[in-house]
């Protein structure tokens, strides 16, 4: 995979590494590995990036490293994959599964299945999961397939371009049908896993819009879309529970239920520019089966 730039007549770059970093966006880190490999070149020839550009030189820049990723175990598993190009890969990841190795789950995640589709396909790369989901909340997980990847999208998540929607099931009937939710999430003292409102935490935005109203053995739920502007771990979930409305089946922040047997949320669609064609593109995940009853009443 190439980044391909013509330099123009009205371009004023001081150095090549000038332009590497004003018209690509490359970080400081990966510039030196490419520097390393050679893999910059002015008019086919590998440059020093303190070299001077000028009018309708052809820079070239290889993003591609063959990559050592062994420090993951494989696993061969079934896939969901809702979309795959040179630059990324995109799972429906099932609920009950962790997107990392862990102590208690070091085979069966998401990234060991990744792996194993990586070496079976010839891919040499690094598993790099760009977005995180809980075991228990399903929906879209992206692979980058690089480094350069990888960082463009995690700077368009600090950007807010990078846009996250998930669907909830939550107790009760909403106030008000549309909203923002804007309270700091911090960690809960001595938890290392549950998290918190706290005015020593961390800015959290959540936006929401009830999308459905049911009701099941006389219990009112609320079927809520949920955008994030902000990416705090258990977010959504922290903040339905502040504002009353915890999501349904989730034992952390709420309690079990009859209904489903894990936290009734999917990561549904995102949305960002992407890297390579800096066009703007959408992927989405259907609601799993568990919610879907949920949803139909069934």
């Amino acid at each position: 995979m190439q980044l391909i730039y013509i330099v123009k007549s009205d371009d004023n770059f001081t150095n090549l590494k000038e332009l590497l970093k004003t018209k690509f966006e490359i970080s400081d880190r990966l510039l030196l590995k490419l520097k390393k490999e050679n893999k910059i070149l002015v008019n086919s020839t590998p440059s020093s990036i303190n070299s001077l550009v000028k009018c309708n030189d052809k820079i070239e820049v290889t993003i591609d490293f063959c990559e050592d990723n062994s420090n993951i175990p494989a696993t061969k598993m079934d896939l969901d994959i809702l979309y795959e190009d040179e630059s990324y890969l995109i799972i429906d990841k099932p609920y009950g599964m962790p997107v990392h190795p862990s102590m208690d789950h070091y085979e069966d995640n998401l990234s060991s299945g990744v792996k194993y589709y990586f070496d079976k396909n010839n891919i040499n790369k690094k598993i790099r999961p760009v977005n995180r989901l809980d075991k228990n909340t399903s929906g879209i997980v992206i692979f980058a397939k690089n480094e350069y990847i990888q960082e463009c999208l995690v700077k368009q998540m600090k950007q807010g371009i990078f846009r996250k929607e998930y669907i909830a099931v939550c107790k009760g009937v909403f106030e008000e049908k549309i909203g923002t939710i804007n309270f700091p999430i911090a960690r809960k003292e001595p938890s290392i896993i549950e998290r918190c409102v706290s005015p020593d935490g961390s800015k959290s935005i959540t936006h929401y819009k009830v999308l459905k109203e049911i009701t099941i053995d006389n219990k009112k739920y609320s079927v809520v879309s949920c955008t994030l502007e902000t990416g705090r771990t258990h977010q959504i979930r922290v903040h339905m529970q502040y504002i009353g409305h915890e999501i349904l089946g989730d034992t952390l922040y709420g309690s079990s239920s009859t209904l489903i047997n894990r936290q009734a949320l999917h990561a549904h669609k995102i949305s960002f520019i992407h890297p390579i064609t800096k066009k703007e593109v959408t992927y989405t995940s259907p609601l799993p089966q568990d919610m879907l009853n949920i949803y139909k009443n069934r």
